[in-house]
């Protein structure tokens, strides 16, 4: 105001200059006058007072401008003023947070334009290569082509993802404001969770509607289950069948010694299979051997596989078995059958060639038969019972994998079997190859945890720490690494694993390995090793107990090796 003031002051001084000069110029022009002139005496005292007056209100400013700012210093709270001005830009929290929450979804609205992007790309891509390898991936069992429905089922799920992510940036946007609360939970009908529409929900395999068979043995008839071929998952797949064989022969079913099989009753509940059916329907050799003292004897072994020797039965496993004082006769063929190309079996088959009114008979290895596959590996299994699935972990075992997901996992977490140990030459001998390089398996992993949205993986694996390393380092989302947990060595101060502890388990390996079936059965989402009945046997459990989900696969499905070695 005083700087207004003030260059008021100088245009007046300049405007006076200038009607100064203005009026020499006239005189210069006009008629000389005399040296006393009365006009040139009273402009002069009229500049006198201007000059004067404009001091004059200088010095008035000077003296008015302290006193109005002590007056508005004692009648009006300045302090607060200035205050309120500084805070509201320095101090106030909602505009670091509406800053913060404008980042965080400028970073959301990156990753769905990413997913987006790549929702594009496979889309491209599946109906290229769909045509190219289609018919070579159905031609091998561990793999399935991506059938059209299965790709608009991919695409709606894609995109209820993406509605996800945009409900998500709002949520983001509105948390900073008062009214963002109410706004967020007001439309809830865009939500994919809402209703089982998310794109690894739960899949109902309808028990209620399989294909089933009674099994009500005849007393003191039975069937001597024999298992060989391969590890404890293979025998336990053998031991399904021969409950199958055992139902539609009207036997009782005798499970192999520890002696000359694996320990079952120390990874099955055998109980748990004669409650469901509400009858005895399966006992264990030792119980056998109980009733029949005094004839331990195979009245008929009539073999299923005749090649490459009968009954899949080698030298060393019948010593086995009479070293038990469990003795013989003659192993018969009921037919030619080879385990490298069986043939396909039904029910009446069966029931022809292995009826007989033998109290013992014996069949042999039945890991590799084709008899109604469709019906002995539906979910539920093919016999009539009142539980969700016979063959399935002890109590203890169940128990402690509960507390251990409890512990490490939550309910909301990828199970992830990642078999290698032997897999390579096993894998490259089929065509196609299963096994994959470590950074393609990881993109394939990362894809899947996209879906799933999953913050952890469980890690069940006979990999070296050199794989499952670098596997760690590049299994990503959302730019962290997702963690790959393993189950750790016993800690005292750790109480998941007391049950085993106390019961004497602790370090057996099939108990350690049913406890990883267990775990990975109960995962949100399982990926799985293409050809491992590891992998077959928790998909069936997983199929059994309800909890299949959308986003269950073979490791890379419907992929080839980026890389393969060549044959020795």
């Amino acid at each position: 105001m005083m700087r207004d003031r003030e260059s008021s002051d100088e245009e007046d001084d300049r405007e006076n200059l200038i009607h100064q000069n203005e009026q020499g110029n006239d005189l210069s022009k006009s008629p000389r006058r005399s040296t006393f002139q009365i006009d040139d005496v009273k402009d002069r005292f009229a500049l006198g007072r201007r000059f004067n007056f404009t001091i004059g209100k200088r010095y008035f400013l000077a003296i008015i401008l302290p006193v109005l700012v002590l007056v508005l210093y004692f009648t009006t709270d300045i302090k607060s003023l200035f205050q309120t001005t500084v805070t509201s830009i320095k101090y106030d929290g909602s505009v670091d947070s509406m800053r913060e929450s404008e980042l965080r979804a400028l970073y959301l609205l990156g990753q769905q334009q990413l997913g987006l992007f790549k929702l594009w790309n496979h889309t491209l891509v599946n109906d290229t290569s769909s045509t190219a390898t289609g018919n070579s991936l159905e031609s091998n069992p561990g793999f399935s082509a991506i059938s059209r429905s299965t790709l608009v089922e991919d695409l709606k799920s894609d995109l209820l993802r993406q509605i996800s992510l945009n409900k998500q940036i709002q949520q983001v946007l509105l948390s900073s404001h008062q009214l963002g609360n109410s706004l967020i939970t007001s439309d809830n009908g865009t939500d994919p969770s809402l209703g089982g529409l998310g794109r690894c929900r739960k899949v109902d395999h309808n028990l209620s509607q399989r294909r089933t068979v009674e099994w009500k043995p005849r007393s003191n008839k039975y069937l001597f289950a024999i298992c060989v071929s391969g590890q404890m998952s293979n025998h336990l797949i053998c031991l399904e069948k021969h409950m199958f064989f055992a139902a539609l022969l009207n036997r009782i079913l005798v499970i192999p010694s520890s002696k000359v099989d694996y320990e079952f009753r120390r990874v099955l509940d055998i109980d748990h299979i004669n409650k469901c059916l509400g009858r005895e329907v399966i006992v264990t050799y030792e119980d056998f051997a109980e009733r029949r003292k005094s004839h331990l004897h195979i009245d008929k072994f009539l073999c299923y596989f005749s090649q490459p020797q009968p009954c899949f039965l080698d030298e060393e496993r019948v010593k086995k078995l009479k070293s038990l004082g469990v003795s013989m006769n003659k192993l018969e063929t009921a037919w030619d059958e080879d385990v490298k190309k069986p043939k396909k079996r039904t029910v009446q088959d069966i029931i022809a060639k292995f009826s007989t009114d033998d109290d013992v008979i014996a069949i042999g290895d039945v890991f590799f038969a084709d008899a109604e596959k469709d019906w002995v590996m539906q979910p539920g299994g093919p016999i009539s019972h009142k539980c969700k699935t016979l063959i399935e972990p002890s109590r203890l075992i169940m128990l402690t994998a509960q507390r251990f997901v409890q512990t490490f996992l939550g309910d909301n977490f990828i199970a992830l079997h990642f078999r290698r140990h032997g897999f390579l030459k096993f894998c490259n001998v089929k065509k196609p190859s299963c096994f994959y390089p470590v950074p393609q398996a990881a993109d394939c992993i990362n894809r899947v945890i996209e879906r799933a949205n999953s913050p952890v993986i469980y890690l069940s694996t006979d990999a070296a720490e050199s794989e499952t390393g670098l596997l760690q380092s590049l299994v990503v989302f959302n730019g962290k690494t997702v963690p790959l947990v393993q189950r750790p060595s016993r800690n005292s101060a750790e109480k998941w694993d007391a049950l085993l502890y106390r019961h004497g388990l602790e370090g057996d390996p099939q108990v350690e390995a049913m406890l990883d079936k267990t775990i990975c059965a109960m995962s949100s989402v399982f990926i799985g090793s293409s050809g491992s009945t590891f992998t077959d046997d928790i998909l069936r459990l997983r199929k059994d107990w309800g909890s299949s989900s959308l986003c269950d696969e073979y490791l890379c499905q419907g992929e080839l090796p980026n890389f393969i070695a060549d044959d020795e």
